[in-house]
């Protein structure tokens, strides 16, 4: 598996193959850098297999985080996306609205705005 070895030796098929199995879908975005540059993908990876895997900070802690900070830049996108990440990482409902908390504490009404469409999954 690509993600044991951080992407080292994988194509970006494989890679793609592997980031799929940990977030539950693949974004479009990571399928055209893959056919692009695939060396740009196998760094993305690097710092991907980062945030999704537990250390000192299990990872839904991390996508969590994630998802704050997209919703903060309003990247409604990237809010989908961390989204998915967290709901297959195991988030709770509740563990979510409680980072919408913080997002609206610290970013304010357009941020939380952002978050719109990737809400709807929670219902």
């Amino acid at each position: 598996m690509c993600g044991e070895n951080r992407g080292k030796g994988c194509g970006h098929e494989e890679i793609l193959d592997d980031m799929s199995d940990k977030l539950g879908f693949t974004p479009q975005i990571l399928e055209t850098l893959g056919e692009l540059e695939p060396e740009f993908l196998k760094k993305y990876n690097m710092c991907n297999n980062k945030i999704l895997e537990d250390g000192v900070l299990p990872a839904k802690t991390k996508i969590l985080m994630a998802l704050a900070v997209v919703a903060s830049k309003q990247c409604e996108r990237c809010v989908i996306s961390q989204m998915k990440s967290a709901l297959k990482n195991g988030a709770t409902k509740d563990e979510i609205m409680e980072t919408m908390d913080v997002i609206f504490m610290t970013s304010g009404a357009p941020a939380v705005a952002a978050c719109r469409d990737a809400l709807k999954m929670l219902k």
